[in-house]
C-alpha cells in the first residue's frame, strides 16, 4: 500500500489523481501545508509516501520513474517527492522545518514538494532525481505555462519512452540487434498480464534446463532442439531485466535470480553436451569441466578488478584513457564488446555449434574463444592497474577478501607465522605456481605436499589490506588452483565417474563463490564466516582433495568427490536461499558489464 498526499489548489481537468491511483497510491488531499503535514503523520510507517503538488503536469511514466522506483529510499521529480519507509524520517523532518519557516525557501514555484526537496539537500540526505530525458515534469505557474506544458506531454510518446528505456544502457552487439527490438515487447506483453520479473526469470532456467536434456540425448534432432531452445532461453533472459525496467519492478531476490540462473542455465548446458556427446562414444567431461573453470575464472577477474577499482581515489590511467578513446568511435565499441564474448554472442555461437557441429567442436570453439576473451580483457586490466595511481579502499580490500574465500587453515597459517614471505600476489602465485608443478609431477603423494604449500601461502597472501595495484588477481588465482586441482586429478583418475563428479563438485564451490559476489554486489555483506569454515575455505578444500586422491583408489576417489560434491551444495545452497529469500539489503539491478 502507497499513499499519496497532494498539495496546492487543485485544477479543473487535471488528470494527477487519476495517474497515482494507476500507480498503486490511494491519493489524500491536503487543503494547506499544515494539513499536509498531518495527513503524513498518519500514513503508517511501514507505507511508501508520496507528496504531490496538485498543479502537476507531466507523463504517467514520469511519476512511475519518481514515485515507484524500489531502489531508493528518497526519490523526486519536479512537484513530487516519495519515500520509502527507510526514507520517512528524513521526509517528516523535511516537511516539519519548512512548515515552521513558514515556507521561506526560494523556489520558482510555490510547491511545497519542492520545497521539501530543497530541504532534503541543505541537510545532505540523498534524492534520487531519474533521468527524465523528453518526458515532461512540470509545476506550472500559471494557465499559460499550464497550456505549453500539455502541448509538450502530447508532443512526446510516453510509451515509446518507457519501451526504449526498458533496453539496458550498455549490452552486447548481439543482444542489441538481435533480442532486444522485440524481446522489449515481449516485456511489455508479460507487464500488461501481470507477469513478474522473478516468473520470467524462472521460465527462462526451465528452457534452458529442458535444451541441456534435448542436448543429453546425443541425437541431431536433439542437438537443433537444444540450440533453438538455448536462444529462447537467452531472449527470455533479456525479457526478464526488460520487464523490470518497464514495471520498475526491481528486487533484491530477482537480481539474485537473475545472475544465479544465467551460471546454472549455462553450466547445465555444458553438461547437457558432455552427456549428448558420450551416448555418442565421446567423452568430452573434461572438456566441459575446463570451459566451466575458465569461464568462472574469467568472472572472478571481473569482479575482483571491478570491486578494487569502483571506489579507488585518484582512478585514471593513460591506458583508460585510451579505452575512453576507442569507446568514442562507433565501430570499436561494437568490435570491442564482441572480442569479449559477452553471454548474448557466447549463447549464440554455442547454439549455432550444437545445431550444425558437435559437442567437441562446440566446446573447443568455446574454449578457444573465452581464453581469448580472458586474455584480452585480463591484459587491459592489468595495464590499467600498473599504469594508474589509484587509492584503494579499506571496503575494496574487504572485499577482495572476502572474495578470496579463505578458511580456517589459512587463517591458522595467518596468525602462527610471523615471517613474510612477499606481498600478497607474489605470495600466492608462488603457491599456485608449486601446486600446479606437484600436480604433473607423477608422484602419488607431491600434490598433497603441494597443496601443504599452498595452504601456507594462502594464508600469507592475506596478511595485509589487498591495496597494491595487482592485488585484485589474488582471488582468481585463488579460484584457478582449486578448479584446476580438482580438474587435473580427476583427469588422471582415468575411470568413469571421475569427471562428472569433479563437475558437479567445481559446480557447487563455484555457486558459493558466486554468491559471494552477488552479496557483496548487493550491499549485503559476505556470507557468514561459518560457513567458509563449514566447507573449508579454498585452500581446505584443495588440500582435502589432493589427499583423497593420494589415499583412495580412482573408484573410491569418484565416489568421494561426488559425496563432497552434494554435501557442499546442500550446505552453501540451504544458506544461500534461506539469506536471499529473507535478505533486507536494498533492491538492485545489474546494469553493468554484460556478463
Amino acid at each position: 500500500m502507497s499513499t499519496a498526499i497532494l498539495t496546492g489548489q487543485p485544477v479543473p481537468g487535471s488528470q494527477i489523481e487519476g495517474d497515482l491511483r494507476s500507480l498503486g497510491y490511494d491519493v489524500r488531499v491536503a487543503s494547506d501545508a499544515a494539513d499536509a503535514e498531518t495527513l503524513l503523520a498518519q500514513v503508517p510507517g511501514d507505507q511508501r509516501v508520496a507528496v504531490v503538488d496538485a498543479r502537476f503536469v507531466g507523463h504517467p511514466h514520469a511519476l512511475r520513474l519518481g514515485l515507484t522506483d524500489p531502489r531508493f529510499p528518497l526519490a523526486a521529480i519536479p512537484g513530487a517527492v516519495t519515500a520509502q519507509p527507510a526514507g520517512r524520517q528524513a521526509l517528516t523532518r523535511a516537511m516539519a522545518r519548512e512548515n515552521s519557516a513558514g515556507g521561506g525557501t526560494a523556489v520558482a514555484v510555490d510547491s511545497l514538494a519542492d520545497r521539501i526537496v530543497t530541504a532534503l539537500d541543505d541537510e545532505g540526505t540523498d534524492v534520487h532525481r531519474p533521468e527524465l530525458g523528453s518526458l515532461v515534469a512540470v509545476v506550472p505557474a500559471d494557465p499559460q505555462a499550464r497550456n505549453e506544458a500539455r502541448q509538450a506531454v502530447a508532443a512526446v510518446d510516453d510509451e515509446a519512452v518507457r519501451l526504449k528505456s526498458a533496453v539496458k544502457s550498455r549490452d552486447g552487439f548481439f543482444t542489441t540487434y538481435c533480442v532486444s527490438p522485440y524481446s522489449r515487447y515481449i516485456a511489455r506483453w508479460c507487464a500488461r498480464r501481470g507477469l513478474t520479473p522473478n516468473q520470467v526469470t524462472t521460465a527462462s532456467l526451465i528452457t534452458a534446463l529442458i535444451a541441456a536434456g534435448c542436448a543429453a540425448t546425443g541425437t541431431r534432432g536433439g542437438f537443433v532442439a537444444a540450440g533453438l531452445l538455448l536462444i529462447f532461453s537467452f531472449v527470455l533472459d533479456c525479457t526478464d531485466g526488460q520487464l523490470a525496467r518497464y514495471s520498475l519492478r526491481y528486487s533484491t531476490l530477482g537480481a539474485w535470480l537473475d545472475a544465479t540462473f544465467d551460471r546454472a542455465k549455462e553450466y547445465a548446458y555444458y553438461a547437457g553436451l558432455a552427456l549428448g556427446a558420450a551416448r555418442g562414444g565421446d567423452d568430452v567431461w573434461a572438456l566441459a569441466l575446463g570451459a566451466m573453470v575458465l569461464q568462472t575464472c574469467r568472472h572472478v577477474v571481473d569482479f575482483s578488478f571491478n570491486e578494487a577499482n569502483h571506489d579507488a581515489t585518484a582512478n585514471t590511467s593513460p591506458t583508460a584513457a585510451l579505452s575512453d578513446k576507442l569507446d568514442s568511435v562507433g565501430w570499436t565499441v561494437w568490435v570491442r564488446r564482441m572480442i569479449v564474448l559477452p553471454i548474448g554472442e557466447r549463447w549464440a555461437m554455442i547454439a549455432v555449434l550444437t545445431a550444425v557441429t558437435t559437442p567437441r567442436i562446440t566446446l573447443y570453439a568455446l574454449l578457444i574463444g573465452c581464453a581469448f576473451a580472458a586474455t584480452y580483457t585480463t591484459a587491459g586490466r592489468v595495464l590499467r592497474s600498473l599504469t594508474r595511481k589509484a587509492q584503494r579502499t579499506d571496503r575494496a580490500a574487504k572485499a577482495l577478501a572476502d572474495l578470496a574465500d579463505n578458511g580456517p587453515l589459512a587463517a591458522l597459517v595467518a596468525r602462527a607465522t610471523r615471517a613474510r614471505l612477499g606481498t600478497p600476489l607474489l605470495v600466492a602465485a608462488g603457491g599456485t605456481a608449486v601446486l600446479a608443478v606437484s600436480l604433473f609431477s607423477g608422484v602419488t603423494w607431491a600434490p598433497v605436499a603441494g597443496a601443504v604449500v599452498y595452504t601456507v601461502t594462502a594464508g600469507q597472501a592475506l596478511y595485509r589490506p589487498l591495496k597494491g595495484a595487482l592485488d585484485w588477481l589474488v582471488p582468481p588465482l585463488f579460484r584457478f588452483a582449486e578448479y584446476g586441482t580438482v580438474l587435473v586429478l580427476a583427469a588422471k583418475a582415468d575411470v568413469n565417474g571421475a569427471l562428472p563428479a569433479a563437475f558437479g563438485l567445481v559446480a557447487a564451490v563455484a555457486y558459493h563463490h558466486y554468491d559471494t559476489v552477488y552479496r557483496i554486489r548487493g550491499n549485503a555483506g559476505a556470507p557468514p564466516a561459518w560457513l567458509v569454515r563449514a566447507i573449508g575455505g579454498h585452500e581446505g578444500r584443495t588440500l582435502l582433495v589432493t589427499v583423497l586422491a593420494a589415499v583412495l583408489s580412482a573408484s573410491q576417489f569418484t565416489v568421494a568427490l561426488t559425496a563432497l560434491a552434494v554435501a557442499v551444495a546442500l550446505v552453501v545452497l540451504v544458506e544461500s536461499i534461506r539469506f536471499w529469500v529473507s535478505a533486507g539489503a536494498p533492491a538492485v539491478h545489474d546494469e553493468g558489464e554484460p556478463a
